[in-house]
């Protein structure tokens, strides 16, 4: 997860750097600025999922096969709507 955050530091700090400089097309900004974005909603799944995975379903805790497939359909449906 950390690798994550810095890429999306990295193309936050570029979002700014387009903004500051003079020849940037507001297509190129736009660009980052979604790129970026969906680096975010990458990291929102993969912590949500850590949720439900982690302290949702407790590891070593019995759990219902139809517990499991709740938690994987959920996941299923944050990272469709994530991306």
């Amino acid at each position: 997860m950390l690798r994550r955050v810095r890429r999306i530091k990295g193309q936050v700090e570029a979002i700014e750097r387009a903004l500051t400089g003079e020849e940037n097309e507001c297509e190129e900004i736009l660009q980052l600025v979604a790129s970026c974005r969906g680096a975010l909603n990458g990291l929102m799944a993969e912590l949500i999922e850590g949720q439900v995975r982690y302290h949702v379903l407790v590891p070593g805790q019995k759990t219902l096969p139809s517990q499991l497939e709740a938690a994987d359909d959920l996941i299923a449906v944050v990272k469709r709507y994530f991306k």
